[in-house]
């Protein structure tokens, strides 16, 4: 780690400097110190206290947290190292539930700056170890819609036809026709209640997609196919080109605002300035393993592994390939890799824009 320029986080508008001390699996154990003005101890609890109530009881203090079940073992620590040393430095008890049961984190201690300093660094620890979850749900524009699906099925008969004997085509690459969809953005929640919190926010975004959309449906024409990376004979991704039929650009305003609400809920990570709105009809992290197959099932190729295709003939042959045109009249919040039973993703919650 540089000294100087350590990686710091920001929680609810304080900073913090994270020190690795050592990392063992997902025991890994970090000490997080506060960068800030030089105040009180006593200023620090009062501005905790604006987030978390710490309230005073006949042996002390006491502040209940929610936290995710997911996450209780990166408190807790290897052998119970983390919080043992938690409750060292703060002289403070933390209760933490049953792996795998829901429930709060309680935080108890003689003084309300000791409540307020281990609440302090359980937060960091949350936050730090939040951030290294895999995302678990989606929002999306479903593109699975009956003319569509028989446009790609088109599209992936012709290539396998005609492209076959180029590097690396083959039929597993090919998106599931009932997975057809331009993901907005992504975001990991780990519990019921993050996922409700989700659906609360999906449902605030309708009032403004309406007054985008006039109240009706978005005619959208997905046309021409192009690739992710720079060099058309080493691609992962081809994609599908979607607009709005009228040429306006309501759809892409739509998806940017979107992420500008879910960013500003904190609950996505803006990764660009603009969403790439893209409907995947091929990718190379679909393709299954021969070696997988024979040891027990199919499998697929990690993001390390995955095979590049030659696309150039494919761009030269079908760069204008037209998939269809269809009216979009939903925003959906899906889970990963589950799906319901139309074969789609299994929806978590949905809004619709007209």
């Amino acid at each position: 780690m540089e000294v100087l320029r350590p990686t710091l986080i920001n929680i609810n508008g304080r900073i913090y400097r994270r020190n690795v001390i050592k990392e063992e699996h997902y025991e890994e154990e970090e000490d997080f110190s506060y960068m800030g003005s030089h105040e009180s101890e006593d200023l620090a609890a009062d501005e905790t206290c604006d987030n978390h109530f710490i309230e005073q009881t006949d042996k002390g203090y006491r502040c209940a947290i929610d936290v995710p079940s997911v996450l209780y073992k990166y408190i807790i620590g290897k052998k119970g190292e983390t919080r043992r040393r938690l409750e060292f430095d703060t002289k403070t008890s933390i209760s933490i539930p049953k792996q795998g049961v829901e429930g709060q984190i309680v935080i108890t201690g003689s003084t309300k700056v000791a409540v307020s300093s281990a609440l302090t660094r359980v937060e960091v620890l949350v936050e730090s170890f939040r951030k290294k979850q895999p995302f678990t749900h989606f929002l999306s524009f479903p593109l699975n819609d009956p003319k569509l699906q028989e446009g790609f099925l088109r599209f992936k008969e012709k290539v396998l036809q005609q492209c076959s004997q180029d590097h690396g085509v083959e039929e597993s690459i090919f998106q599931n026709p009932a997975k057809l969809h331009l993901t907005v953005g992504t975001v990991t929640l780990l519990n019921d209640t993050e996922v409700r919190k989700t659906c609360e926010h999906l449902q605030e975004c309708q009032n403004f997609i309406r007054d985008i959309t006039e109240g009706k449906p978005l005619l959208l024409k997905v046309t021409g196919i192009e690739y992710m990376n720079d060099d058309p004979a080493m691609v992962d991704v081809l994609y599908a080109k979607v607009g709005v039929k009228d040429g306006s650009d309501k759809l892409q305003v739509i998806a940017d605002r979107l992420v500008e609400h879910f960013v500003s809920a904190g609950l996505m990570v803006r990764e660009w300035d603009r969403v790439k709105l893209h409907g995947t009809v091929m990718n190379t992290l679909f393709r299954k393993e021969s070696t997988v197959e024979a040891v027990g099932g199919p499998g697929r190729q990690t993001t390390s592994e995955r095979e590049a295709f030659d696309a150039r003939n494919i761009l030269k042959k079908f760069g204008d390939h037209c998939f269809g045109e269809f009216e979009l009249n939903t925003v959906l919040l899906s889970q990963r890799y589950s799906t319901d039973c139309t074969g789609y993703y299994t929806s978590a919650g949905s809004i619709n824009i007209s």
